[in-house]
């Protein structure tokens, strides 16, 4: 979150300038990509969103200062998506967050969770679950720390983390102590999960923020730092320190061991993480880790095995904007929106910026085509939090979503082209490349100004459509159903739910490849990513016609490859690493969860 960037060039040795040099001159060489075509006409899709937050029985309110004097008062809002009781519907919990007038007193803001009826409704259920008052929360991220086949939760915080162990009754216990990362003090935020080591077990890597301490607030406009066009605003994150990050690793006991500096992960520089997720993205058979930074350069570390790792963010070509400046990288979406095989990253930035779009071209090169796609310029204005890669009209090609709403709600003072409450964002695939922007084709509700942050996709209602839960940091959230409109529901779909044996329970990182006739899509397991938030762990594919999945390629993160023949489309299916499709009772915890 900044509006002050600038070249990193000046502050780079020889051999970098160097290089960077080439990648801007447009000479570095890269891997074949897919030639852009002209786009299509902006004509509407075939598809509607919906605002469906009152049939659904949700009432809650994210707390908020009407003035966000100070930084720690415009960045929670994260949403998590944790099929909590595994009923096989997906469950939603809200985090919150006090003001600072609040937090002095004493007071704290109360989080939510809501379980899913299975007839379009949700029910509140945060006592009866012990998750109400875990922190001044940022956002959520799922796991399955104990392994044991019951998702946890696990909460960032204004000073720390919350592990929530699932009890497997409907209720959690805070193990936070018991884990080993109550010594986690800083400014923690989009968190993820994922085994990095193959042992079975979810390690955790943790982003820190900026340090910032009640008892010394930073005063609105007290310094360059402190102001935006000539308005007095928040302090930060440029001008405050920022904090290191951190890497935990699971001892497979219940219990985790922070590799931060061995591993090569610990953020020397203390830049402003916000983001991160794991991948394999240069397909070696290891998991690496992507970090946003506020307000600096991108880390992509590269897993060289034996759980270490080496920053190839800035030779990657993903770590500066394509023109080599920093940004204020905030939400990360993955997807292979052009078929390729390979996960292309987007990310969300402050107005005056723009969403980059980095196009994965294999052997650990990408390209900046952000404006090739045609999404850099219609995000120019806005500031851009949660986003992701989702089919919503089930055609078998991604589509990008992102949500809006700025930090400084003096902007409103001024005609400065931007707005605190902003609409949200689509852009439509056009199967060629690029997208269009269709924000204003698909119906009012996305139209609707709000300050919106943490953003979780997932099939809520099983009928095999896409839905997008928005947390705003003002006010109640927004649950957007896609309504088709021309197609009459015959593009086909199919999701499939995992639970690893020799890999992981929740299966986080399997990474599966679905074929239908000519039709090649990739998808991945994730923990984390957008913005604090958490998407359902199940993987979707839309189909568009074809009525059955031919083949279905799965790599498990174990190492091994299984492959399923031949599945009708149109069904939420279980698979067991090793068996295939099996019922999804074979898929639940044989025993209570482990205490």
């Amino acid at each position: 979150m900044s509006f002050r960037f600038g070249l990193r060039g000046a502050l780079l040795p020889l051999s970098s300038l160097a290089f960077l040099a080439v990648v801007l001159s447009g000479s570095a060489t890269r891997a074949q990509a897919p030639a852009l075509t002209k786009p299509p006409a902006p004509v509407a899709p075939d598809v509607r969103l919906v605002d469906i937050t009152k049939s659904t029985g949700i009432h809650f309110d994210h707390l908020s200062s009407p003035d966000d004097k100070y930084i720690a008062e415009s960045m929670s809002g994260g949403v998590a998506i944790i099929d909590y009781n595994l009923d096989g519907w997906p469950d939603i919990y809200f985090t919150n967050a006090p003001n600072v007038d609040m937090a002095l007193k004493g007071e704290m803001a109360r989080g939510a969770l809501y379980r899913n009826n299975g007839n379009g409704t949700f029910t509140d259920v945060t006592k009866q679950a012990g998750l109400g008052y875990p922190c001044w929360a940022m956002g959520a991220v799922v796991g399955d720390y104990n392994n044991d086949g019951w998702p946890d939760l696990l909460i960032t915080c204004l000073n720390g983390v919350v592990l929530y162990r699932n009890n497997g009754n409907g209720t959690f216990t805070n193990v936070t102590k018991q884990a080993g990362l109550a010594g986690d003090h800083g400014w923690a935020t989009g968190a993820s999960f994922a085994d990095i080591d193959g042992n079975g077990y979810d390690d955790l890597f943790v982003p820190h923020y900026v340090v910032f301490h009640l008892h010394h607030l930073p005063k609105m406009g007290s310094s360059q730092t402190c102001e935006y066009d000539g308005i007095a605003v928040q302090c930060g994150p440029r001008g405050l320190p920022g904090e290191p990050d951190n890497l935990y690793h699971n001892n497979g006991n219940g219990t985790f061991t922070d590799i931060s500096k061995e591993a090569g992960v610990e953020d020397s520089q203390h830049l402003y993480g916000l983001t991160s997720v794991w991948n394999d993205f240069n397909h070696d058979g290891h998991l690496d880790l992507f970090v946003a930074n506020d307000s600096g350069p991108n880390y992509l570390y590269i897993n060289n095995g034996h759980n270490h790792f080496t920053d190839d963010a800035m030779m990657a070509g993903v770590a500066y904007s394509q023109n080599g400046f920093e940004q204020a990288n905030m939400g990360v979406a993955l997807g292979d929106y052009m078929h390729t095989g390979r996960m292309d990253i987007a990310v969300t930035h402050f107005s005056q910026e723009y969403t980059s779009v980095y196009r994965n071209d294999g052997n650990l090169n990408f390209t900046d085509v952000s404006y090739a796609t045609g999404i850099a310029r219609d995000t120019e204005h806005d500031v851009g939090w949660g986003d992701a890669f989702v089919d919503l009209d089930n055609s078998g090609w991604l589509d990008f979503f992102q949500v809006d709403g700025h930090v400084y709600p003096q902007v409103d003072s001024k005609p400065i082209g931007t707005r605190f409450r902003e609409p949200k964002l689509l852009f439509w695939n056009n199967h060629n490349g690029t997208f269009r922007d269709v924000s204003k084709l698909v119906g009012p509700a996305i139209q609707i100004p709000q300050v919106s942050r943490g953003l979780a996709v997932a099939d809520l209602f099983n009928n095999g459509h896409e839905d997008l839960v928005v947390e705003n940091l003002q006010g109640e959230p927004m649950i957007l159903e896609p309504e088709y409109t021309n197609h009459d529901g015959d593009h086909h779909w199919v999701e499939f739910e995992l639970e690893g044996v020799k890999s992981n329970r929740l299966a986080l990182n399997a990474r599966l490849t679905a074929i239908a006739g000519k039709l090649v899509q990739t998808g991945e397991i994730l923990s984390g990513g957008s913005y604090i938030s958490q998407n359902s762990l199940r993987v979707h594919f839309g189909l568009g016609k074809h009525d059955r999945v031919d083949t279905l390629k799965i790599l498990w993160p174990a190492g091994e490859t299984e492959v399923i023949k031949n599945i009708p489309a149109d069904h939420i299916y279980a698979i067991k690493e090793g068996v295939g499709i099996v019922p999804f009772k074979d898929i639940r915890p044989k025993s209570p969860a482990k205490q």
